[in-house]
């Protein structure tokens, strides 16, 4: 810039000079040619375009020349960011999409898994009520044995001491017992009758 000055500056200095000699020769009129004002006016215009051209024109052209690259290239880049983003707009729907088929068949594999423990769950109470219907039953059966074998005990029991006071003897009680077992064992039982 300061070269731009120093080559202009005596240019200016020379036309401001040369302005009061074209005044003071009459030259005040707009509309007659002064031809040293046009020389020194188009040597100025040349010198200035030169200056010009060399320090600004260029520095200028290639400021602009960059900002339209800068602008195309933010363009572009943009273009580029805008298909990579709609590109991955489109992955994220397609993994949602998939993510949510996922989630629907967790969902069903879950409620067959389900379906199947409850059907496992029934049917193991189901097997456990058996049981224990079988083991009941056995245990009725069992104590009504036991019951049976018990009143016989008794009945033996209340015949000999019957047997006792009506004959009024002592007899041997093991005997006596061997006999009525004996009796009792070829008589037909109550619970067989039932049955």
């Amino acid at each position: 810039m300061r070269s731009l000055f120093r080559v202009l500056l005596p240019a200016l200095m020379l036309l401001v000079a040369a302005a009061p000699a074209h005044a003071a020769q009459g030259g005040g009129d707009l509309l007659s040619p002064s031809y040293g004002l046009m020389f020194w006016t188009l040597i100025i215009f040349a010198i200035l375009f030169v200056v010009l051209s060399k320090f600004a024109f260029g520095p200028i052209t290639k400021a602009v020349e960059a900002r339209e690259k800068a602008l195309e290239d933010a363009i572009e880049g943009a273009k580029r960011d805008r298909e990579a983003a709609a590109a991955l707009v489109a992955e994220q729907r397609r993994e949602i999409e998939t993510a949510r088929q996922e989630a629907q068949r967790i969902i069903a594999d879950a409620r067959q898994a389900a379906e199947r423990v409850r059907t496992d769950l029934l049917d193991q109470a189901q097997t456990e009520q058996q049981a224990l219907l079988e083991r009941a039953r056995l245990e009725i059966q069992q104590e009504r044995d036991r019951a049976i074998h018990e009143l016989r005990r008794e009945a033996v029991d209340l015949a000999i001491a019957g047997a006792t006071r009506v004959i009024e003897q002592n007899l041997d009680s093991q005997n006596n017992r061997r006999i009525v077992e004996s009796f009792l064992a070829s008589v037909p039982s109550i619970g067989t009758s039932s049955r």
